[in-house]
């Protein structure tokens, strides 16, 4: 009998599945088209030997009903939401897609911000309205720009606004001094980037559920100040960060993740919030590298050879 493999991913090429299928494996997708609750998980489980994962929540629990899992391969960057304890005890092997998703999140930043600073939003919904607002916006050139977080998707970000002639700032006790000065980053404390940047966009992973951007850090900012996040819907509270919205009127923000998604919630109908549903990796050529690079994982792990399929 064929081993199984769940795809608990909202989407899922047809490439990827093929390369499963041609290994042999008997794949199952995620019939929901959305990411999974734990309930969901767990009767979606069974004898499965492989998981090719989403952003879901891969606690002892929900691993407990896959008794023979024996990888979980992700298809993307964060792993936080795997409870790496219970992976370990079990000797189930785990694996992510680091650098597929790099230049789509970093692109993704990059057009919100465009976006956001020019109104583009709320221009295109007033002429489907049947009017024809100009909202005045702004430049993004000359602009100070600061990156929590300067790892893979930070530096990307770093080169593409680079042309835009802005100033850049980081933050990452990580972070290597030589590669920020070769990419004309300046390195500082949290504080200080709050205080100086007009623009603040978070790459850091997540925190174990706690905010990185909570009232405090929102009291710091500069009036005026625009906040990106493409990284984690948990970073941002989302009440200081309408608590913010009225205390500044200038102040501007970009969401593309959620603490709780699908995102059904007040900022939706903020005129200064633009906001996307977790678009990040949904970008054609991305998206394809990092479901078969998940796949080969996966396979590498099972210790099988998929028959050579569509790249």
């Amino acid at each position: 009998m064929s081993q199984r493999v769940l795809v608990s991913t909202s989407s899922f090429g047809d490439d990827a599945r093929a390369l499963l299928e041609s290994a042999g494996l008997q794949v199952e997708l995620n019939p929901h088209g959305r990411k999974l609750t734990p309930e969901e998980s767990r009767s979606l489980m069974g004898e499965i030997s492989g998981l090719v994962a989403g952003t879901e929540r891969l606690d002892a629990e929900v691993l407990a009903a896959a008794p023979n899992l024996r990888v979980i391969s992700r298809v993307g960057t964060g792993m936080d939401a795997i409870d790496f304890a219970a992976t370990a005890a079990r000797g189930i092997e785990v694996y992510n897609t680091p650098e597929a998703h790099v230049d789509a999140v970093a692109e993704l930043a990059l057009g919100g911000l465009l976006a956001l600073l020019r109104g583009i939003a709320r221009s295109d919904a007033s002429i489907r309205d049947g009017a024809w607002q100009r909202p005045m916006g702004g430049l993004l050139r000359g602009r100070s720009v600061g990156l929590l977080g300067f790892g893979r998707v930070g530096r990307r970000l770093a080169a593409l606004l680079a042309p835009f002639d802005v100033t850049l700032y980081a933050t990452d006790p990580a972070a290597d001094p030589a590669q920020a000065r070769a990419a004309g980053v300046e390195l500082l404390s949290r504080e200080a980037l709050l205080a100086r940047a007009e623009i603040v966009s978070l790459h850091v992973p997540g925190q174990g559920g706690r905010p990185v951007f909570d009232a405090e850090a929102f009291g710091h900012l500069r009036p005026g100040a625009v906040l990106i996040n493409t990284a984690r819907g948990e970073l941002v509270d989302e009440t200081a960060l309408l608590a913010h919205l009225d205390a500044d009127p200038a102040f501007m923000a970009y969401l593309d993740v959620f603490a709780e998604e699908p995102y059904r919630g007040p900022l939706a109908s903020h005129p200064r919030v633009l906001l996307s549903a977790h678009l990040g990796s949904y970008a054609r050529e991305a998206r394809a590298l990092m479901e078969r690079q998940a796949v080969e994982n996966l396979l590498r792990g099972l210790a099988l050879t998929a028959a050579e399929g569509p790249r």
